[in-house]
């Protein structure tokens, strides 16, 4: 009898591969859709929220909640090129015992994250269930520059947007889990990382930079996603996506200045999640560029030719490899 495949077997990855075998081709290779009308490409992302999967009310207030749900999305909508956010649409499945106090400031931290990078709530839908979710669907405008993960090209400079590792600590701080007894944290690094898991904030103006710093006008496409999922998977999708090699050189990786040392913190820093951060890579000129525009970039590593895959440069620190990224099933 043949053994029946269930989802915490085939995975997340596998799991979407499949479903874009219903869709358009390369449709499901994005965290965006991308549709073209008459005067503008528009680009649509969907990202949910699951209670005790995501988030609890121990954890995270309804407001810092509502601020992250639509953060989350505009990150993808800005991994995928947006220059506009144009709106999004909530659906909310929640036990019929929920406090109306709740919702009301779910939607104060969903307005106050649309007040900040654009947008208004367009509509939605509510329903029952057994545990809080809070999904959103946000509709952008697509820039001038393409942002798409399999655009990486052998040669080309890994970079991005900021530092990592942060929102990790902050969730195991607001989840009180155990880190480190050997390590006294600063308290300026502890209200650094739980203000990262709980208000997290993407970089609106990354378009209008890499458009300035472009060295090639004729280059309209770049690889990029987000690191919601972690850094290194991060860097794994870009690699599969592209066909590339990621070789990531530690000496140059930026850490908060009050990081802790040692193999776990490296864990922490690249399988984390949840920061929001860009992941993309450049031609060299193009990275120097906008290294020297904006000093909050941080070059990673770069691409070659090869198995996707990924490799540090110092081949010690391979053992990090062994992690298991961040999984839904």
């Amino acid at each position: 009898m043949r053994k029946k495949e269930l989802l915490e077997d085939i995975g997340e990855k596998e799991l979407i591969n499949r479903l874009g075998k219903f869709m358009p081709k390369n449709q499901a290779s994005d965290d965006c859709a991308l549709i073209k009308t008459k005067n503008e490409k528009l680009l649509i992302n969907n990202d949910s929220l699951v209670e005790n999967v995501h988030f609890s009310d121990d954890s995270i207030s309804p407001q810092d909640l509502g601020w992250k749900a639509v953060v989350c999305n505009i990150s993808d909508l800005l991994s995928s090129g947006s220059r506009k956010t144009l709106g999004i649409t909530i659906s909310l499945i929640l036990p019929s015992k929920t406090e109306w106090v709740w919702v009301k400031e779910l939607y104060k931290g969903i307005n106050k994250a649309l007040k900040e990078y654009g947008g208004i709530i367009l509509g939605g839908d509510c329903s029952t269930g057994n545990q809080k979710t809070i999904s959103i669907t946000a509709l952008g405008i697509q820039g001038e520059i393409q942002l798409q993960r399999n655009a990486c090209k052998p040669g080309e400079i890994i970079l991005s947007t900021g530092i990592h590792g942060l929102s990790k600590l902050g969730f195991m701080i607001q989840n009180k889990i155990n880190i480190d007894e050997n390590i006294s944290l600063k308290k300026r690094l502890i209200n650094k990382s739980i203000n990262h898991f709980c208000r997290p904030k993407v970089k609106p103006h990354f378009l209008t930079n890499l458009i300035k710093t472009r060295s090639n006008k004729k280059i309209r496409r770049i690889g990029c996603t987000d690191s919601s999922d972690g850094l290194f998977q991060a860097i794994q999708d870009l690699a599969v996506a592209s066909k590339c090699k990621a070789i990531i050189n530690y000496e140059k990786i930026k850490k908060d200045k009050d990081w802790p040392k040692g193999d776990r913190w490296d864990e922490y820093y690249f399988f984390g999640g949840e920061d929001y951060e860009l992941v993309f890579s450049l031609p060299r000129k193009w990275a120097k560029n906008l290294s020297k525009l904006d000093k909050n970039i941080i070059e990673i590593g770069y691409f070659m030719r090869g198995e996707p895959s990924i490799e540090f440069k110092d081949q010690k620190k391979n053992k990090l490899l062994n992690n298991i990224p961040f999984k839904h099933f």
